[in-house]
This record gives C-alpha cells, sequence and structure tokens, in this order.
C-alpha cells in the first residue's frame, strides 16, 4: 500500500511537471517606441504681400499652408509697405513671438525686412531668415540673411538673346526710356543683350518709348506699343524679336506680336501669369488662381488657335512663387535637420525640383548666402 501511494504520488508530480511545461513562457513587454513630439505651433513662418499688390507670393503662401497646415503660419505686410514699415516689422516680431517658429520666410523682402531681422533677432538668435526679392541694399541682405533670392539680370541680359535666338530672331528690339535706362541693373541687362546680339549675329535695335509715368500715362505708353510693333515689323521682318522694361507694355506687346507674327521670347518679369492672360482674354478664376500648369495650358492653347505656336515664350512658373515655396520647403527641412544654409548643391535643387526647370545659380558676392538665379524657359 506505501509502494503505490508513492507511485501514485510521483505520477502526480510528473503530470504537473508535464503540463507546466507546456505552457508558453510570456514575452516580455518591449518599452514604447518613443517619437518625436510634433510641434504644437507653427515651425516656419511666412510674410508676404497681399492678394491685390501682388498675387504670385500671396498664392504660394496658401499653397505652402495647404500643404502644411498648422506648421506654417502666413502674414501679410501692408499694401503701402514704403511708407508702413512699422508695421512691417511688427508683423515679423509677431511672428518670431510663437516659441515653435525655426525659420521665417519674406518674400518680396520689401524695406523694412532688414530691421525686422535685426529685431528679432535681439530675443530669437536661433531663427533663420530666407529672404526672396529683397529691395535693400545687397550688403545688408549678405550680413543678415541666412539665404536670399533674386533674379539675375545680368545673366537674363544673355539667356534671352540666346532664346530669342533659338526662336529664329533675326533683330531684337527693345524698348524702353530714360528713366529705366538710368537704372544699374536695368542698364547693365541691356549692355549685356548688345553684346550676346552682337555674338549671335543679331540686329539690336534700342527703341524709346513713352515713359508711363509721363503726361502720357499708361494709355499713351501702351498706344505707342501697338502703334509702333507693325511699323518695326515691317521694316525688319517677323524675324523680329521684342522686349519691354516696363510691365505696362507686356500686353499690347504679346497682342501686337500674335498679329504681326513677330517673336515674343520673354517679360521684363518672367512669368506665365505677366501679360498673357490679360492680353488672351484668359480669365483667372478663383478655381484656377494660383494653378500655373492650368494657366500654361490655357495660354498655349490660345496661342495655337491665333496661330502664334513656337513664336511666343516666357519662364515655366512665376519666380517669385519659386521663392516662396522652396524657401518654405527649404525651412521645413532645416527644421527637420536636413537641412544647412551652406549647401548650394541641395538649394539648387531645391529651386528646381519646385520650378520644375532647371536654374542657373551663383551667388551674389564670396561671402554670404545671397543667391541670383535665372530659369530656363518653356515655349508655346
Amino acid at each position: 500500500m506505501k509502494f503505490r501511494r508513492q507511485a501514485s504520488l510521483l505520477l502526480v508530480f510528473a503530470l504537473v511537471a508535464g503540463i507546466l511545461g507546456c505552457v508558453p513562457e510570456t514575452p516580455k513587454a518591449s518599452p514604447p517606441k518613443v517619437s518625436e513630439p510634433t510641434p504644437k505651433g507653427p515651425v516656419v513662418g511666412i510674410m508676404t504681400s497681399t492678394v491685390s499688390q501682388s498675387e504670385d507670393e500671396y498664392r504660394a503662401a496658401e499653397k505652402m499652408v495647404k500643404k502644411y497646415g498648422s506648421l506654417v503660419k502666413h502674414v501679410t505686410y501692408p499694401d503701402n509697405f514704403s511708407k508702413e514699415q512699422e508695421t512691417t516689422i511688427s508683423q515679423v516680431v509677431a511672428l518670431a513671438t510663437e516659441p515653435t517658429i525655426k525659420a521665417i520666410v519674406i518674400c518680396q523682402a520689401v524695406p523694412g525686412s532688414v530691421a525686422a531681422i535685426k529685431k528679432v533677432r535681439e530675443k530669437r538668435p536661433d531663427v533663420k531668415f530666407i529672404l526672396g526679392v529683397p529691395h535693400e541694399d545687397p550688403p545688408l541682405i549678405n550680413e543678415y540673411a541666412d539665404l536670399a533670392f533674386l533674379t539675375d539680370q545680368r545673366a537674363r541680359g544673355e539667356t534671352m538673346v540666346q532664346l530669342a535666338k533659338q526662336m529664329g530672331a533675326k533683330t531684337l528690339l527693345h524698348y524702353s526710356f530714360p528713366r529705366h535706362l538710368s537704372m544699374p541693373l536695368i542698364a547693365e541687362r541691356k549692355e549685356m543683350m548688345e553684346q550676346a546680339c552682337k555674338a549671335l549675329g543679331i540686329q539690336f535695335v534700342l527703341v524709346t518709348a513713352p515713359d508711363p509715368l509721363s503726361d502720357a500715362g499708361i494709355p499713351g505708353a501702351q498706344k505707342f506699343i501697338l502703334e509702333d510693333v507693325p511699323r518695326k515689323v515691317k521694316q525688319y521682318g517677323k524675324a523680329t524679336a521684342v522686349f519691354s522694361t516696363n510691365c505696362a507694355m507686356q500686353e499690347p506687346l504679346i497682342r501686337a506680336s500674335l498679329e504681326q507674327g513677330n517673336i515674343y521670347p520673354e517679360q521684363c518679369c518672367p512669368s506665365p501669369t505677366h501679360g498673357y492672360p490679360g492680353a488672351l482674354g484668359i480669365k483667372i478664376t478663383p478655381e484656377i488662381a494660383g494653378n500655373v500648369p492650368k494657366i500654361i495650358e490655357l495660354i498655349r492653347s490660345e496661342i495655337e488657335k491665333k496661330g502664334g505656336k513656337g513664336r511666343f515664350a516666357t519662364w515655366p512658373v512665376p519666380i517669385n512663387m519659386v521663392f516662396v515655396e522652396a524657401g518654405v520647403e527649404l525651412a521645413k527641412d532645416y527644421a527637420d535637420g536636413k537641412f544647412k544654409f551652406d549647401d548650394q548643391a541641395a538649394i539648387k535643387a531645391k529651386l528646381e525640383a519646385v520650378a520644375g526647370a532647371k536654374f542657373q545659380v551663383r551667388k551674389h558676392s564670396e561671402k554670404g548666402s545671397f543667391y541670383l538665379v535665372v530659369c530656363d524657359s518653356i515655349i508655346f
């Protein structure tokens, strides 16, 4: 009996041990993953003009806010910015009071921008500034901006003539007036255009037009263009390219060129939205405002309908839109630790990615990060 009880106990112990041996071991809980906290406020600030002053920059800022939501905050400077610099400064300072802000993009960088940077850096020296189309002296921009962009007018003096040659031009008419030709950048660009024409075998013709600020006003200047282009095309032939230094002259130049069959390679401010919609009767509705590919499609269609295919060109996107969008993308990359402000290759790549076109990029001077840029063109 004793032996049976011992055997039974041994059997019970064996069964219990077997059962316990089959129970899977409970895995140890792994520590929770630690992710970077999402900022509770904006990391990039943008200041642009109002839509009434310059729509391109405003629409670009809207696009960035739509893309990044609360990570981007957009404000505007006053329309009369030359007389309201204190308001401009206060808008920038207000952006910098957001504790999560890492960088601020200003385009156009109107007078007061440098003063705003100085004021911000008294309390927030960590905030970076990216400026598009700075209005103030280049040495100041080089000293205070972490990054700045401006169209390279000197280089355009060559690239515009090369484009005209590509489009078949044998003569280039340069419409301007003494007030504009006294401005250093415009005068330098004209000299470069003359030299490029000579090198490429194109006849350069300087045409003096009425100044839109004279007694004749804008209507008088536009009337002159509409009357003079037919005269000049009759004189020099349809292989004549036309260019004007004045914004108000672009629409009549486009209309006259469509009627006469001559060449229109570029505006004073190259952009699909400059001159083309008005000249072609394209209405920019709220549905297509800021939709550059759609606007280009409409321009191309209208030019082809009117027999101007291959005779008109511009840059593929408004350059100020590129400055805003590329500026925000670079600022966002900086906030994420993916970009350093001395990386020129990354800067060029971002400009090209935003525009969907190739860029020529050079520094304004050896020191600083002030870049002059030129974009490739599209021919309609």
